[in-house]
């Protein structure tokens, strides 16, 4: 009895919604009266001219009637054109009583009509106004009345009489007016109103013996006792229902969590764990015990309020508020059949069309099948771009058949995600067009070492939005592809299947060392470097004379433009250890020095063994003389 108080709060909810649901329906009934006003004059008007019509042409009958007799037996000819006469009147008579009686059913279609039910079944409904009184209130007293008449337990149906007042008939319990009928009534139930009325004293006195018997004091208990059953059965079911989710299922799926579950995976990121996975279906166990516990209350609160008879129009409304909407909702669904096979059709189709683009794409790719002047590489870009387009033609095609597609919510959502669109990021939309675009420019492809402004590496990963480039460093820069489009790309790996890329370093060497010698130094140390392509032999270029060196640039081709860094560095190395061994020092840019008394600037080793560095000499004819 712990979620005695939940449930109790949820009997008020419901209660709460029927009874404002119910005042609702009674101020809608209310609203309608003056249409029913106008309905109920339109049919007095409709009988006084049927009458009318009737009593003109019962006149003509009598009169031509008349004639006939008055003829002799000799005036044969004249005796048939009144017959004739008599006959079309008949006939006319006959169309327009017709006519005006579908009139009036049509307008008994669009009339309401306020029933009068005071125990179970419905007595009889009310249709007309009398006087300025409408039919929604000539309802209300007739039922007031009759209330108060059953609450006094008439000893016997003989207590009630009808009065015949000519136009009208009205039944009566002692001096006290009970209800009355006119000859709109007549019209609207088609009988006599003195049958009328008899007809529905019988109902009445039925009705009246019914209620006595179920307002005896057995019957009470009986209603009694089944609603306390009703009620019992109610808790021990919920009770049940909360032993079985928590002691039994609960505590099973918990401990097969390592055994049915096993996790969420996606490409080999794991969404849910075991263990989160089994709290996941936990609480969506939770959700359907309360939502199972809801429904019984919702059927055991009606059968509840069948049982008296007080409350039985009450049960049977919550009933009518869960029925309708379902039986809208399946309604909705069997007619929505028709739209739903053509968007199954369109989405069928649409499928297979993008299944043969992605194999026409993925042969492409694989060089299995050529388009003149279409890389390889443009295809599943190409693809993805295709697809976009033919998934936004589908959804342009299907949008007429979605359910609710004409509402204005649905409108509203569409210009909101328009907008939203129109006020984004310019850059964000330059960076998608940019990246579209040097898609099909095809500056660079992946593994590339490229040089960007002032960025060196290997492109990594290329988005719509993004560049990402891994510099020999091991640093990964992002670039927007705006920026690309605006900025000059080298790609060395281009040059690569172009023979090779070409590195390149310079050296100043002075006037005073043999530029043939430079040049066979310099070659020598391009083929002790490793990584560097020997079948196009180096060579070197002399690209300035200037005041006080040569400057010597020396080539050398390459296959590997990843390893750059590591073929300068061994190059340099070995050009070093040329020139040293040679004995010619690199001065450069400027090297000042008193040159006969410092030391000079080859390494150690590679001096003579018996070097020693001289004094300063002033006069250079010392030096012969020492």
């Amino acid at each position: 009895m712990k979620n005695f108080g939940i449930y109790l709060l949820l009997l008020t909810i419901l209660l709460t919604g029927t009874i404002s649901k119910a005042a609702k329906a009674q101020e809608d009934s209310l609203a309608s009266t003056d249409e029913q006003s106008v309905i109920a004059e339109q049919a007095v008007m409709l009988k006084r001219r049927l009458d009318s019509v009737a009593q003109a042409d019962s006149i003509n009958r009598i009169l031509l009637l008349k004639q006939l007799e008055n003829l002799k037996s000799t005036e044969r000819s004249k005796r048939k054109i009144l017959e004739d006469e008599l006959s079309n009147i008949k006939r006319k008579d006959s169309l327009r009583r017709v006519q005006m009686l579908d009139e009036i059913m049509q307008l008994k279609k669009q009339a309401k009509a306020f029933p009068i039910q005071i125990h179970k079944d419905t007595l009889f409904y009310i249709y007309t106004k009398i006087g300025t009184i409408s039919a929604s209130e000539r309802a209300k007293l007739i039922t007031a009345r009759l209330n108060e008449l059953y609450q006094n337990f008439i000893p016997s149906s003989d207590s009630l009489q009808i009065v015949n007042n000519g136009q009208s008939s009205a039944l009566y319990f002692k001096d006290k007016i009970i209800l009355s009928t006119t000859e709109m009534d007549e019209m609207w139930h088609e009988r006599a109103h003195l049958e009328l009325t008899n007809s529905l004293k019988t109902k009445i006195s039925s009705d009246i013996i019914q209620y006595k018997k179920d307002k005896s004091i057995l019957k009470k208990i009986k209603e009694i006792g089944l609603a306390v059953l009703v009620v019992l059965l109610q808790i021990l079911l919920i009770k049940l229902i909360n032993r079985f989710f928590r002691a039994k299922l609960n505590v099973l799926i918990w401990k097969k969590r390592g055994i049915w579950f096993h996790g969420i995976k996606i490409r080999n990121n794991e969404i849910f764990n075991a263990d989160k996975q089994a709290s996941a279906i936990l609480f969506i166990l939770k959700l359907f015990r309360y939502a199972l516990i809801l429904i019984l209350l919702y059927i055991s609160i009606p059968l509840v309020f069948s049982i008296f008879p007080l409350t039985e129009r009450l049960a049977a409304l919550l009933f009518e508020y869960t029925i309708n909407p379902l039986k809208s909702i399946a309604m909705a669904i069997i007619n929505y059949i028709p739209e739903l096979i053509t968007i199954i059709v369109i989405v069928t189709v649409t499928r297979y069309i993008l299944k043969f683009l992605r194999y026409l794409s993925q042969e492409v790719e694989a060089e299995n099948f050529h388009l003149p002047g279409f890389y390889p590489d443009w295809a599943k870009p190409t693809f993805n771009i295709v697809r976009i387009l033919v998934l936004a033609f589908m959804f342009v095609v299907i949008f007429p058949y979605l359910p609710g597609s004409d509402s204005a919510v649905f409108k509203g959502v569409s210009v909101f995600i328009g907008v939203v669109f129109s006020l984004s990021s310019s850059s964000i939309i330059g960076n998608m067009v940019a990246g579209l675009v040097i898609t099909y420019m095809r500056p660079f492809q992946l593994g590339d070492r490229i040089k960007i402004g002032d960025v060196v590496g290997n492109v990594v990963e290329k988005t719509p939005f993004v560049t990402r480039v891994r510099t020999p460093k091991k640093e990964f820069i992002t670039i927007p592809n705006s920026n690309i489009l605006l900025s000059n790309v080298v790609n060395y790996s281009n040059s690569k299947k172009q023979g090779g890329l070409v590195l390149h370093t310079t050296v100043t060497i002075g006037y005073d060392v043999p530029w043939r010698q430079v040049h066979q130094i310099l070659i020598n140390a391009a083929k002790k470097t490793s990584n560097l392509n020997m079948e196009i032999a180096p060579f070197v270029l002399q690209t300035s004379l200037d005041d006080f060196y040569v400057s010597y640039q020396l080539n050398a081709h390459t296959n590997l433009p990843d390893k750059t860094p590591q073929i300068y560095s061994e190059l340099h190395q070995n050009i070093q250890d040329g020139f040293n061994e040679a004995g010619i020092e690199i001065l450069s840019p400027h090297y000042r020095a008193a040159r006969d008394g410092n030391m000079i600037t080859i390494p150690e080793k590679y001096r003579p063994e018996n070097y020693k560095p001289t004094g300063f000499i002033i006069d250079p004819m010392d030096s012969n003389k020492k």
